[in-house]
């Protein structure tokens, strides 16, 4: 059988599965991996407490990227891409950005650049800590504004490289076969409303796979994820200056906040309508909070923290829809998850609080006691177990603490629930599949050690030690795969996980 037809026969024989299967639902598209700033991988098939309990779990590999650091601002955690298809094969692919402006993309399997590219020059000077300039915002993926779905997980945590989709004779597809032998059981939920859940679509579908970046200038820019090549000019998105964070593509509208008031730039949300070219903005009475920016509900509709209020604003536009005022100052970004069919809002207040809000009409729902541990900071993160208990996790000051959400006569609550062992320096944690990774950031003085801790127990299944040279400051945590990936300052991004032969 000529070449041609035999490539067309494979396309043709994995169609199927196109329509069955959902494109990333295992993929980390954005800061917090969805629009929602879950940070939550549920799909992952490796990693989960059943799997922590056997050996190997470790460092898998480490690079050191291109590009300087700028005051705290470092490497950023990278948008994943675990099932790309090319002239090559099939591909993971991770992309990392730097304060410098380097982009650059990592083959996760075999830790091997694939592609750099710088998207100009930085100004001149160090910086302070609060502006640090450069490149300071996340890359992205076009991803979609619905809880993402629960099925069947592309991140298995392979223990062999990517390969060839030809199998042996009379076998059919490596890919069809393996897809055959995979088990995995989604949490139970309840039946969703049409466009709550983000719609399946097809990794084989013939569509360009693009990586989204705020270059230094402010310009946004849409990469080729095979190659770094533009196939367009970069588009105006952000004054120069500004100190972006938490972008995201969704719709085709890309959204980014800007914070600090750097180079004159207002505090505020914006919004580029990619096809129109069109910018969009809104100012921040009192700045922006937290780490992730802001968090979107499946309608689109983007939830912002600034000062003592909590802001809900009309996909696109950015026109206010309503308010809520918490009587203290927030501490972190927000974050949304569902509730019995409700949005709810939830973020950190400086008391020590933890309120939840109806996203709906932005009333409040419930609240935490005060933690004794101090306010939480930078952003939460959610996640809900398979018996249906939801979750939230709080970086405080020198741990993380795990909180249940509750109903109480028809009424939410939020309880105490476990605490992470001591840390110097908390950051956001991530959780796959049951198990939280919390990290200790750590300082000058104390390098960033990573925690795999139970996320129902709270115990502590593995720890890196001294795997992670240096601190982590605004690299974070971003995982997919059967991996955990940690940017330490030092612009080296490790990964975590399962060996996997070569």
């Amino acid at each position: 059988m000529p070449h041609m037809f035999r490539a067309a026969a494979f396309v043709c024989a994995l169609t199927p599965l196109s329509a069955q299967f959902g494109p990333a639902i295992g993929d980390w598209m954005t800061i917090g991996h969805d629009a929602q700033r879950s940070h939550w991988a549920r799909n992952d098939g490796k990693i989960s407490p059943e799997e922590m309990k056997k050996p190997g779990f470790g460092l898998v590999w480490k690079v050191k990227l291109k590009g300087e650091a700028r005051q705290t601002s470092s490497v950023t955690p990278p948008a994943l891409l675990d099932f790309y298809i090319g002239y090559r094969g099939f591909r993971t692919l991770g992309f990392s950005g730097s304060a410098s402006g380097n982009i650059t993309a990592i083959d996760t399997d075999l830790s091997r650049v694939e592609w750099e590219k710088n998207l100009g020059p930085v100004a001149a000077g160090a910086g302070t800590a609060a502006c640090p300039g450069g490149m300071t915002a996340n890359l992205a993926r076009h991803t979609a504004s619905g809880y993402p779905a629960a099925g069947i997980p592309r991140g298995q945590g392979r223990r062999t490289p990517a390969q060839s989709g030809v199998g042996q004779p009379n076998q059919g597809a490596v890919t069809l076969q393996q897809q055959q032998q995979r088990q995995f059981t989604p949490p139970p939920v309840a039946a969703a409303k049409p466009g709550r859940t983000a719609p399946p679509g097809s990794p084989f579908a013939r569509l360009p796979q693009y990586v989204h970046a705020i270059g230094p200038d402010g310009k946004f820019h849409s990469l080729y994820a095979s190659n770094g090549d533009e196939p367009n000019e970069a588009v105006d998105f952000l004054p120069a200056g500004a100190h972006a964070r938490g972008l995201i593509v969704f719709g085709n509208v890309a959204y980014a906040a800007t914070v600090n008031g750097c180079g004159g730039v207002p505090d505020g949300i914006w919004s580029l309508d990619i096809r129109e070219k069109k910018v969009t903005s809104w100012k921040a009475p009192a700045g922006i909070t937290g780490t992730a920016g802001f968090a979107a509900a499946p309608d689109g509709t983007l939830y912002v923290s600034s000062g003592s209020e909590l802001f809900a604003l009309e996909a696109g536009t950015l026109k206010q829809k309503s308010s809520y005022s918490a009587g203290a100052k927030f501490t972190t970004s927000p974050l949304v998850f569902e509730f019995k069919g409700k949005d709810v809002v939830a973020a950190g207040l400086e008391d020590g609080t933890v309120h939840l809000v109806d996203g709906a009409g932005l009333n409040l729902l419930g609240k935490s006691a005060a933690s004794a541990s101090g306010p939480a900071s930078g952003a939460l993160a959610s996640w809900q177990e398979a018996g249906g208990q939801r979750w939230l996790l709080a970086p405080l000051k020198s741990e993380v603490a795990a909180m249940k959400v509750v109903e109480r006569d028809g009424a939410l609550a939020v309880e105490a629930g476990w605490s992470s062992p001591k840390m110097v320096s908390p950051r956001t944690p991530m959780v796959f599949h049951g198990v939280v990774f919390a990290l200790d950031g750590g300082d000058g003085r104390n390098r960033a050690v990573l925690h795999a801790v139970d996320g129902a127990s709270g115990k502590t299944m593995w720890m890196s030690k001294d795997a992670i040279a240096g601190q982590v400051t605004t690299g974070g945590l971003a995982g997919g795969g059967g991996r955990v990936y940690v940017g330490a300052h030092d612009g080296t991004q490790y990964a975590f996980g399962f060996p996997m032969e070569h």
